[in-house]
């Protein structure tokens, strides 16, 4: 992770910090050198590049939410302190991604949700991602909070480990991400400690395996038609 930038006066502006583009992954084959390749020739790099700090300023009506957020979280009064509970602020495309470690993603939730400055009151879901080579963070929860009050949208991402995938549920504070949490367990297997009642939600409940992250098989099952086996598609072809 890296370091948040430095935050303004509340009304002041946020100046953008160079850009750190996070590199969570390297592609070799398939399509890696944008030339419509699918022989699989492994010789082909491309770096998979996800936004990182610093990349755009904040936008216009957003410089106040980081302030405030910066008041808010002062380490007192048992809520941590904003170094602490914000890893990063990532700006693109307009929109603003607060990097929150899992110990604390519940803790800046419920501040977000109840500050009168702040009042994102209303959580439009979570989603899962995989990035497998990005170790000590290969599944991230991305959960997407608007408030109708102030008319902002605002995205929180924490990151778990493979080894260990548990992040808190965030039904404490936004109940309705009840369901979205099922499914990002469901496909990602992020176990969501403290959700009331954490089952599959699309896939049978005897499915093994989360079939959305990136090093679940292609999938499919072998067919006999009039004698002739056709095999699952995973096993037709390579292109690593």
């Amino acid at each position: 992770m890296t370091d948040s930038p430095d935050l303004p006066e509340p009304g002041g502006t946020v100046e953008p910090a160079a850009p750190q583009p996070d590199v969570v992954r390297t592609r070799t084959g398939m399509f890696s050198g944008g030339t419509g390749d699918t022989s699989g020739y492994g010789r082909i790099t491309r770096p998979v590049v996800m936004p990182g700090p610093g990349e755009e300023p904040v936008p216009e009506g957003y410089d106040g939410v980081l302030a405030r957020l910066c008041d808010a979280l002062t380490g007192t009064g048992g809520a941590p302190a904003f170094d602490d509970a914000v890893h990063a602020v990532v700006v693109h495309r307009g929109e603003v991604t607060l990097r929150v470690p899992r110990e604390h993603v519940v803790a800046v939730a419920r501040l977000l949700r109840d500050d009168p400055a702040l009042r994102f009151e209303m959580c439009l879901g979570t989603s899962g991602v995989h990035f497998p080579d990005d170790a000590g963070s290969e599944l991230r929860a991305v959960t997407h909070l608007q408030s109708i009050t102030h008319g902002r949208r605002l995205r929180l991402e924490t990151s778990c480990p493979d080894a260990d995938p548990h992040i808190p549920s965030l039904f404490p504070v936004y109940p309705t991400s009840d369901w979205h949490e099922r499914e990002t367990y469901d496909f990602f297997g992020i176990v969501f400690d403290g959700h009331p009642s954490l089952t599959r939600i699309e896939m049978p409940d005897d499915w093994e395996g989360h079939p959305q992250r990136k090093d679940y098989p292609l999938g499919g099952i072998g067919v006999e038609f009039h004698g002739a086996e056709i095999p699952s598609p995973d096993t037709r072809r390579s292109y690593s």
